[in-house]
């Protein structure tokens, strides 16, 4: 892709913010930063707009689509939120988590958002320009990662706008790299039962403590219940082999810790000093530059499970998966 075809990117400054609410509102597309990856935003009210998302991602029309809103609010005009739910949103709205929760009846954010389930995911996220987007859009953004289908996720700006023409995205919003550097966390509330659907950028043990232990999601590939769920997903162009401790001399090494084998092709580690946080945010820049390396594949250490390691590790097995799935 040509410079001159790429979506164009601006600074978050306040005439691109009215910018990005006005294409919103007139059904275009907008990559916007979040705190955990760049989200394909548009009108989660609009049957359009969200089909314009589907079409442009090339996203399986089974896959749920997470509805932004700006305000912790803004979920009770949603979605029915229990009184666990409240507690949650208290804690961690805005931030990494998403919660799968019953449609009102009076919803509007489009059915083809939310594939055709009586349930909503919704999440306030945590990075102002985000949210200032969102409010000079008026609506609940619809925005999943802002890559091809089961790619990797983008984590700067530059990602979005080479992954997209100008005419798919009509303007990416610059808000610098993100933080947190995976996906939002997705609980599924069912009654007063919480379930982790995805692991992600808030970790288990942060929500356990209010929710008490969490229910782990079946085996829902083909129908997933939240984004994130198809089983080859967030995946880089060449073959992924997880915990590796050898290396061979045409794979490029992932690496995570002090002692890293020698022999790769190509080299980039997470954490250096074993940092989980550290390794969240790197996760998806290193796969992307690895698999622009020029190797036959890339090895991938062992990562620990626990704290943000859970989410990192889904991330990974995903990549990792048959390429056969929808995604």
């Amino acid at each position: 892709m040509t410079p001159q075809t790429m979506a164009p990117i601006m600074p978050p400054v306040a005439e691109t913010i009215a910018q990005a609410g006005h294409l919103l509102k007139s059904g275009f597309l907008v990559g916007l930063p979040t705190e955990t990856v760049y989200g394909l935003a548009g009108d989660a009210t609009s049957d359009q707009a969200v089909a314009r998302i589907f079409a442009a991602k090339g996203r399986p029309s089974f896959n749920p689509l997470i509805a932004h809103v700006a305000d912790p609010a803004e979920a009770t005009r949603l979605a029915e939120v229990s009184p666990l739910a409240a507690r949650l949103i208290a804690a961690f709205w805005p931030g990494p988590l998403t919660l799968v929760l019953p449609r009102r009846a009076d919803c509007p954010v489009s059915l083809l958002a939310s594939a055709g389930l009586d349930t909503i995911a919704l999440r306030c996220p945590a990075h102002p320009v985000a949210r200032a987007v969102i409010r000079a859009a008026g609506v609940p953004l619809a925005a999943p990662s802002a890559n091809p289908s089961g790619r990797l996720s983008p984590t700067t700006a530059r990602d979005v706008a080479e992954a997209f023409p100008a005419e798919k995205v009509a303007l990416v919003v610059d808000g610098g790299e993100t933080p947190v550097g995976v996906e939002s966390t997705i609980v599924g509330l069912f009654g007063e039962k919480a379930v982790m659907l995805r692991p992600g950028g808030l970790a288990r043990g942060a929500i356990e403590a209010v929710t008490g232990p969490l229910g782990d999601a079946g085996d829902d590939h083909d129908a997933p219940q939240s984004p994130g769920r198809l089983l080859s997903h967030y995946a880089p162009g060449l073959p992924v082999r997880l915990d590796a401790t050898r290396v061979g001399p045409d794979e490029a090494l992932l690496a995570f810790g002090a002692e890293v084998p020698p022999g790769a092709f190509a080299v980039e580690n997470l954490s250096p000093e074993g940092d989980l946080t550290a390794a969240a945010a790197h996760l998806f820049a290193m796969l992307r530059r690895l698999d622009r390396s020029g190797a036959k594949g890339i090895a991938v250490m062992p990562i620990p499970a626990e704290g943000l390691g859970e989410a990192i590790r889904d991330r990974l097995s995903r990549a990792a998966a048959p390429r056969g799935e929808a995604a």
